[in-house]
């Protein structure tokens, strides 16, 4: 049989293959290569790598993620991977379903604005307890990792983001089944059909609504772990040869596309550029630990309170100028009810910022997000649309705030990327630093250390399996 070269990869592929989006989306899948990986990608990796591990061994701290926790121990089932810090193994999908709501259980994940989602979750919560299954070695968990955060970023970026959003779906459950599948399709070693096959699984489980925001429930914290469980069985049962739509991002009545953006999105950014141009390098790392779109107002009120030292007693009014979307959720009137309530409302998020002069974990536990003061100085605060932020959101993040006291003064600070963002990045030992603060409570200094050092070096590992043996082993009482 005849071959031609793949305009994804530049590898070759058959000549009488169907050329569509998702052939060329699984042909990149199947046959891309650590060597194929610039330089800046690595390196990117190498970091997201510790920072989701630090946002999983938060998770398992919290309400959701002990949930979580509790019925994969009670449904039990066959011993594949490792459960961090329980010294259980159980299922693939079960581990998966943890990892990822594990991730994602406090907001504290990566997140790629122009796809308005979270890639660590449902990508490392897929490929880590796979590539611990099947032994796998450094440069191929890389290079699978790679192949789900590209994935997953580009189905967001070709529906469109912003239209998606405003349906309603949480585009991290409804993009994050294709890059868990992606990742374990690379570990798999697929070919590109079966690949394709998979790729059509995973997207008729996409699912993830923003319903929770009517209430601030835990809805969203499991979507990253739906997506990576999704995914892990939708490459599975392809490999046993279980078919699903090889059109998935193509079939025009009743494919991933007419399902979530009609024809609102550019579709040509799902292979545009693909293997030559790395969306992955633009997910941002969280230092705050709320919505992703809050960032940058976080970044405005904390320069203006190091600038002029403000105090909450002063305030008379608070502006928070940003895009009509991050107005739809993230905006109203500060009443406390949840962690989650308080993470995803930017007033709070501003209140307790000025306040505390932080955002961390502290700033959302219920003493906290129930304090009068600081709901009083939340009901202060009031949001504007901004037409120049209006053109840049979602492909970066910017934010303007405007401070107003009782003596009459004024101050204004925009912050064109929030701290974090390709546009104003965390360096390495900044990343480290956050990986520290993160995991204190649940495991030692010297586990600290030895992962840190571990994700510097992820590429040149033999076996992922120790590093999944370290995280495995029980924690104490008093850490969970």
């Amino acid at each position: 049989m005849s071959r031609v070269i793949s305009i994804a990869t530049g590898k070759r592929m058959e000549a009488n293959a169907v050329a569509s989006p998702t052939h060329n989306l699984s042909q990149f899948i199947s046959q891309i290569e650590f060597g194929d990986l610039p330089s800046e990608l690595r390196s990117s990796l190498n970091k997201f790598f510790l920072d989701t591990v630090g946002c999983g061994l938060y998770g398992i701290t919290t309400r959701s993620g002990r949930i979580l926790a509790e019925q994969a121990l009670e449904k039990g089932g066959k011993e594949e991977a490792s459960l961090w810090g329980h010294g259980w193994r159980g299922p693939l999908e079960s581990i998966g379903l943890c990892l990822g709501t594990w991730i994602h259980a406090y907001e504290l994940d990566d997140y790629h604005s122009g796809a308005k989602l979270h890639p660590g979750g449902p990508v490392f919560a897929a490929a880590i307890p796979l590539a611990e299954f099947l032994g796998t070695d450094g440069k191929s968990f890389v290079t699978a990792v790679a192949a789900g955060y590209e994935t997953m970023i580009r189905a967001s970026l070709a529906a469109g983001s912003i239209p998606v959003r405003k349906r309603g779906f949480h585009l991290t459950g409804i993009c994050g089944t294709f890059g868990a599948a992606a990742a374990a399709c690379r570990l798999f070693g697929l070919g590109p059909e079966t690949t394709a096959n998979a790729l059509g699984l995973a997207g008729t489980q996409s699912a993830g609504l923003w319903a929770f925001n009517c209430d601030g429930s835990e809805t969203k914290r499991f979507h990253g772990g739906r997506a990576a469980q999704a995914g892990l069985l939708a490459a599975d049962l392809a490999r046993r040869g279980y078919t699903g739509p090889r059109q998935i991002f193509e079939f025009g009545d009743g494919g991933f596309f007419s399902a979530f953006s009609s024809d609102e999105g550019d579709h040509t950014l799902l292979t545009k550029g693909l293997g030559t141009h790395w969306e992955a390098i633009n997910t941002s790392i969280k230092p705050y630990c709320c919505c992703g779109s809050v960032h940058s107002t976080i970044d405005a009120i904390l320069d203006l309170r190091k600038k002029y030292t403000l105090k909450p007693e002063e305030i008379e009014e608070i502006e928070i100028f940003n895009h009509s979307v991050v107005e739809r959720q993230c905006s109203w009137k500060y009443e406390p009810l949840t962690t989650l309530n308080a993470q995803m409302n930017i007033e709070y998020c501003a209140a307790v910022a000025l306040t505390d002069g932080a955002a961390g974990p502290a700033q959302f536990s219920e003493e906290r997000f129930s304090d009068s003061v600081i709901v009083d100085l939340a009901q202060k605060a009031h949001f504007t649309i901004d037409p120049e932020i209006e053109k840049k959101y979602p492909y970066t993040f910017p934010g303007k705030t405007t401070i107003r006291t009782k003596s009459g003064k004024t101050y204004t600070s925009y912050q064109e990327g929030p701290k974090g963002s390709p546009q104003n990045p965390m360096q390495p030992n900044e990343v480290v630093e956050k990986f520290r603060w993160v995991t204190e409570p649940v495991i030692d200094e010297e586990l600290q250390t030895y992962l840190i050092e571990i994700s510097q070096r992820l590429g040149e590992l033999d076996s992922l399996a120790p590093v999944v043996s370290r995280l495995a082993a029980p924690f104490s009482e008093a850490e969970m």
